[in-house]
C-alpha cells in the first residue's frame, strides 16, 4: 500500500545530476533518523534564477504544509542559510546532508527556528571535524533504483577560481571519493539491474587530483565490471588528457556523447572568466574527437551576457555552436552571484543577457534538428526508461517508441522520424515489444 504523503520522506532535487545522486543519500539519512514526513529541498545556486526557484518552492511548502519538517540543503542553502532559516526551514550543510544526525532533533526542540539552529549546529560540527582531518571526505552518491540510469557522484567541490562561479563558496575545494568506494557503488547499481551508469561531479575531470589518481584510471576500474554503458557528465576541456581521450574516442562501452564546460566562445571573455582553455583549444579537441569517433555527440555549457561582453564577443560564442557542432546546449543568461569577481565587473544588463541566451538557444535548436534529421532511418541501441516508452540512444538522442517495451532494457531500434526534439523509434525485433 502506498504510504500517505504525510508519512513519506520527500526529497526535491534542483539543478545538476550530482544533486540527483546525492538526493538518494539524503533520503536514506532522513529515514535512518526516523523522521517520516520530512520534506528536503536539495538546492542549486548556479544562477540567481535557480536560487529564486528554491525560495519560491520552500515558501509554498511552508504555507501549504504548516507543521511539516522542512529542510533546505545544497548550494543555495550554503549561500543563503540565514534567509531560509528566517522562513522557518531547517538548514543542513552540503557536507553533512548525507548524515542521519543532521536530521535528528536530539534536543527535542519543537519550533522551526530551534530545529534550524540544531541542524546548523550538527552539520557545522561535521564540517569542522572534516577540516580538522586535513581534507573533507566525500562518499560516493548513488541515485535510487527508480531510474533506468544510475547517477553516480564521485567528486564534489572545485579548486578553480572562475570569476562567475559561486560553487567553491557552496561546496568547498575539490575532493574525490576513493576508487574502491566508487566501484562498490557501481556494483550496487549493476546488482539492482541498472545497465547504464552516469559519472557525475562538480568538476568531474578533476577526479583524483587530491589522491594521486585520475578520471581515466577510475573509468578503467569501472570497465572491469560488467557495465554495459558508461556515460560521463560535464568535463573541463583542458583536463582531457591522452588517457581520457583514448577512452572517449575508442572504448565502445563509454558512450559516444561528451558534454564540455565551454562557457564562451570568445578568448577575451574566457580570459575574464579565468577559464583555462581558449576557443581554438575547444574547436581542436572536438575536431580530434570527431575524427576518431564520427558518431560522437557534443554538448556544452554556455553563458550569455557575461560582464563586458560586446556584440563581437557574443558573435564568437554564437559561431561556436556550429564550429563545435554543439547539439546539446546548456545555455543560460549570466546573473551575478554575490561574492564573485564577475559581479564587480561592468554588467551588460539582464535584458541583453536574456536576448543573447535566446539567440544561442535558437542556434542550438537548429543545429540539433539537423542532427536529429540525419539520424532518421539509422539504427540505435536504446535504453528504455521506466515508463516503457521513452529512452536514450548511445549518443544521448532522446527517443520515443511507437509501442511500449520492457523498462530498463537495452533494445535495438530503427529511427523512423523526428518529432520535435525526439526521434520516433521502433524495435527491430518483435521480442522487444512489451506484452
Amino acid at each position: 500500500m502506498t504510504a500517505k504523503l504525510a508519512d513519506r520522506v520527500q526529497v526535491v532535487n534542483f539543478g545538476c545530476r550530482l544533486n540527483i545522486a546525492e538526493g538518494e543519500a539524503i533520503r536514506t539519512a532522513v529515514e535512518a533518523a526516523g523522521k517520516p514526513g520530512t520534506i528536503v529541498f536539495n538546492s542549486c545556486a548556479v544562477t540567481d534564477e535557480a536560487v529564486r526557484q528554491v525560495r519560491q518552492a520552500v515558501r509554498r511548502t511552508l504555507r501549504e504544509r504548516p507543521g511539516a519538517e522542512v529542510v533546505v540543503t545544497g548550494c543555495a542553502a550554503e549561500l543563503e542559510a540565514g534567509r531560509f532559516r528566517e522562513m522557518g526551514a531547517r538548514v543542513v550543510h552540503n557536507d553533512a546532508k548525507g548524515l542521519a544526525e543532521s536530521y535528528n532533533d536530539r534536543n527535542g526542540a519543537s519550533t522551526s527556528s530551534a530545529r534550524a539552529d540544531r541542524g546548523d549546529e550538527l552539520s557545522a560540527a561535521h564540517f569542522a571535524l572534516s577540516l580538522s582531518k586535513g581534507r573533507l571526505s566525500y562518499t560516493p552518491a548513488l541515485s535510487g533504483p527508480d531510474h533506468a540510469r544510475a547517477f553516480l557522484g564521485v567528486q564534489t567541490g572545485c579548486s578553480h577560481s572562475c570569476t562567475f562561479c559561486a560553487t567553491v563558496l557552496a561546496r568547498g575545494t575539490a575532493r574525490s571519493a576513493t576508487t574502491e568506494a566508487v566501484v562498490e557503488a557501481a556494483r550496487t547499481a549493476l546488482d539492482r539491474g541498472q545497465r547504464e551508469i552516469v559519472l557525475t561531479g562538480v568538476d568531474l575531470a578533476s577526479y583524483g587530483d587530491d589522491s594521486g589518481t585520475s578520471l581515466a584510471a577510475l573509468v578503467e576500474a569501472l570497465l572491469a565490471l560488467p557495465v554495459e554503458r558508461l556515460r560521463l557528465s560535464s568535463l573541463d576541456p583542458d583536463r582531457i588528457d591522452d588517457a581520457l581521450f583514448a577512452l572517449l574516442s575508442g572504448e565502445p562501452r563509454v558512450m559516444p556523447h561528451i558534454h564540455l564546460s565551454l562557457q564562451a566562445g570568445d578568448d577575451m571573455v574566457l580570459t575574464r572568466m579565468k577559464r583555462r582553455h581558449r576557443r581554438a583549444d575547444a574547436v581542436r579537441l572536438i575536431e580530434r574527437l570527431k575524427a576518431a569517433r564520427p558518431e560522437i555527440a557534443i554538448g556544452a555549457d554556455l553563458i550569455a551576457g557575461f560582464p563586458t561582453e560586446d556584440d563581437a564577443m557574443f558573435a564568437n560564442s554564437l559561431a561556436l555552436i556550429d564550429d563545435c557542432d554543439i547539439v546539446f546546449g546548456h545555455i543560460f543568461p549570466y546573473s551575478p552571484r554575490a561574492g564573485t569577481p564577475a559581479a564587480r565587473m561592468p554588467q551588460v544588463g539582464r535584458a541583453v543577457a536574456r536576448e543573447r541566451a535566446a539567440a544561442l538557444r535558437a542556434a542550438n535548436a537548429r543545429r540539433r534538428e539537423r542532427w536529429l534529421d540525419a539520424q532518421v532511418n539509422r539504427t540505435a541501441a536504446m535504453l528504455v526508461e521506466r515508463d516503457g516508452i521513452t529512452g536514450h540512444a548511445e549518443n544521448f538522442a532522446s527517443l520515443a517508441l511507437v509501442a511500449p517495451a520492457m523498462p530498463g532494457t537495452i533494445i535495438d531500434v530503427r529511427l523512423l522520424a523526428r518529432d520535435g526534439d525526439r526521434l520516433v523509434a521502433t524495435p527491430t525485433q518483435a521480442k522487444d515489444i512489451a506484452a
